[in-house]
């Protein structure tokens, strides 16, 4: 048997040598970790430009190189080709405010279209560096490099044409040798072989505008004292946020209902009001948006472009004792086809309520297609979710005082109007006609139902005319001159002017609608020289009253009844008076909590608003408020 030879174990580390060794790692380390200087700087300036909102959509767009051999000469300091990539130098040191000037400089020259076809020489970089550099010392943007310092003196009121023709034919001064960022020696602009920019001019000049609307916003909200610096009212903004904000500042239609809403982004709300989306609450002038769903900004906008229809188009407002449910659906239809065809943003990936065999049809025509097939109906999903709606209901708080000055209602249609008229004179964009018509017919204010009742008076009773008198003067006239005779013959009296009224005094009617409905009539009855109407209350059972003089029909009738519903009676004690004429109308007055009831003579009904009947009417129907 070999004996197996015993290895030596090495000696432990003294605590000195490991001391040395931590010591070296953490030099390592440390070196690894550290940037050089020029590389910071630079960084530094490039996020000054990228949070500027001048400049961070010309730069989101832009690509930049900084490494060794790239197109930036040795003395220089940046050159932007017409594609949109900027070569900066790799190792030269600066200050962030410098690098913040060059990076702004090189955006400038994309954003003024200063790439055109033909014009390459040395004279026309020139003539755009000048434009560049008077326009970065109005705006003081930055520190110009001490080797780009120049004095302009008579050449700030030109052009880039006139100064380009004015270095071509005289030459450039030598007071703006070094104003461009590629040194003396270099133009700062470089064109590729290709004849057009890989991204198009138009789209630097459409960035440029959006970053100088983002400017002037984020200027007004500095001075007013809401945000401390520019450009800080766009960090950490979600995405409703940021497209409630696109609303505001670039789709008129929608900019003034957007400002009026706060976005509620909190999950556990959305989780307790049952919304998978998205839902608007026009009472408490919230819009709630659930961040589970992750939407991307084209289709945030899409989403709360539909919220804002609901309110503007007051679907709310009109459902009119329809289904909820159905009736949101029935909206979803007409308004995702209304944003598909003007192209406000996406539909969300998740899908939405879109068919293009209903384009056209009204709200209230797909209404009454689905409830023709319920069962199918009661599956489709709104932006809240299965069987829930969108459009929530409910004053949770008293925000709004309808007393003070204009009405809920009228405050959203005044602002979907004013958008309207804000995005036709500023040409944002067709918008489909269908549209149109109902913004349109919004504007118009809806007819009172006091007027619409005051029409039904007329069409029945016609003015009384006044007859004048041909008779011979009295001979006590020349004896009495200041007695005054008659110069019109007295109407004679026709019992045939008169109307009935049946009315619905069970325990669900309002006090007060009863009071304000008996109250306009009698006073529509004096105007009209109606003198008697034929009153009869209904509840379990029918109250024949008579005639009633019409001035005390509002303050002097007692109502009896107060129990059930049941209004058929009443309408049969009318129709079979004697007394009454053949040709007199029927006014009856209800909340709708009634039987189907079968009238022969000429009739209309009063319903608050908001009720319906449970039977299609012949008559008219007035909705009281």
């Amino acid at each position: 048997m070999v004996p197996r030879r015993s290895r030596a174990r090495p000696s432990p580390p003294s605590r000195a040598e490991s001391e040395l060794r931590i010591r070296v790692a953490k030099r390592s380390s440390e070196k690894k970790n550290t940037v050089d200087p020029a590389t910071r700087a630079f960084n530094d300036g490039s996020a000054i430009v990228s949070t500027h909102p001048l400049f961070s959509p010309l730069y989101r767009r832009t690509h930049v190189v900084r490494q060794k051999g790239n197109f930036c000469p040795t003395d220089g300091w940046a050159v932007v080709i017409e594609n949109g990539i900027i070569h900066t130098h790799a190792t030269r040191r600066g200050e962030p405010e410098e690098w913040a000037y060059v990076l702004a400089h090189a955006l400038l020259h994309l954003a003024f279209g200063h790439f055109r076809i033909g014009e390459k020489s040395l004279d026309w970089n020139a003539a755009c560096d000048v434009i560049v550099t008077r326009f970065l010392r109005d705006l003081k943007f930055g520190r110009c490099p001490a080797d780009m310092e120049c004095e302009l003196g008579e050449l700030r009121g030109d052009d880039e044409d006139r100064l380009f023709r004015r270095f071509r034919d005289h030459g450039r001064p030598d007071e703006i040798r070094g104003i461009g960022t590629a040194g003396e020696s270099s133009g700062d602009m470089f064109w590729t072989q290709h004849p057009f920019p890989a991204k198009g001019a138009d789209d630097w000049t459409r960035a440029f505008a959006a970053g100088l609307e983002a400017s002037v916003t984020s200027a007004v909200r500095v001075a007013g004292g809401y945000d401390l610096r520019l450009g800080a009212a766009n960090e950490n903004l979600s995405v409703a946020e940021r497209a409630r904000r696109w609303f505001v500042n670039s789709y008129p239609l929608l900019g003034a209902l957007a400002a009026i809403f706060t976005i509620v982004e909190d999950p556990t709300v959305c989780q307790r009001l049952g919304i998978s989306v998205a839902a608007i609450a026009a009472e408490q002038k919230e819009l709630f948006v659930n961040p589970a769903a992750a939407l991307s900004f084209d289709e945030a906008k899409f989403v709360l472009a539909h919220e804002l229809l609901h309110v503007g188009l007051r679907h709310e407002a009109r459902r009119q004792g329809r289904d909820p449910q159905l009736w949101n659906v029935a909206c979803d239809f007409v308004i995702n086809g209304w944003l598909t065809e003007m192209d406000v943003g996406e539909i969300p990936s998740f899908g939405g309520l879109h068919d293009p065999e209903l384009k056209g049809l009204s709200a209230d025509a797909i209404y009454d297609r689905l409830v023709v097939d319920l069962r199918r109906s009661r599956k489709l999903a709104t932006l809240a979710g299965v069987s829930h709606c969108d459009i929530l209901d409910g004053n949770v708080r008293d925000w709004w005082r309808r007393d003070d000055a204009m009405s809920l209602d009228d405050f959203y249609r005044r602002a979907l109007a004013q958008g309207l008229t804000y995005h036709q004179d500023q040409g944002r964009g067709l918008i489909p006609a269908a549209l149109l018509e109902e913004i349109r017919a919004l504007d118009r204010p809806a007819i009172p139902w006091d007027v619409e009742l005051a029409r039904w008076f007329d069409d029945h009773f016609s003015p009384v005319e006044r007859v004048r008198t041909y008779a011979r003067l009295s001979r006590r006239q020349s004896a009495t001159p200041d007695i005054p005779r008659p110069r019109y013959v007295p109407a004679p009296e026709d019992a045939n002017r008169t109307f009935a009224v049946v009315l619905d005094t069970s325990g669900s009617m309002d006090r007060k609608l009863l009071a304000m409905c008996l109250g306009t009539i009698a006073s529509y009855c004096a105007s009209r020289d109606v003198r008697l109407v034929r009153l009869v209350f209904c509840d379990a059972a029918a109250y024949d009253q008579g005639y009633v003089p019409a001035e005390e029909i509002g303050d002097r009738v007692k109502v009896k009844g107060r129990g059930g519903t049941v209004l058929q009676p009443g309408i049969e004690i009318v129709e079979k008076a004697r007394d009454f004429p053949e040709d007199g109308p029927i006014l009856i007055i209800t909340d709708g909590a009634c039987d189907r009831l079968h009238i022969r003579r000429e009739h209309a009904f009063l319903i608050p608003q908001g009720n319906s009947l449970p039977f299609v009417p012949k008559g008219k129907v007035f909705n009281v408020k």
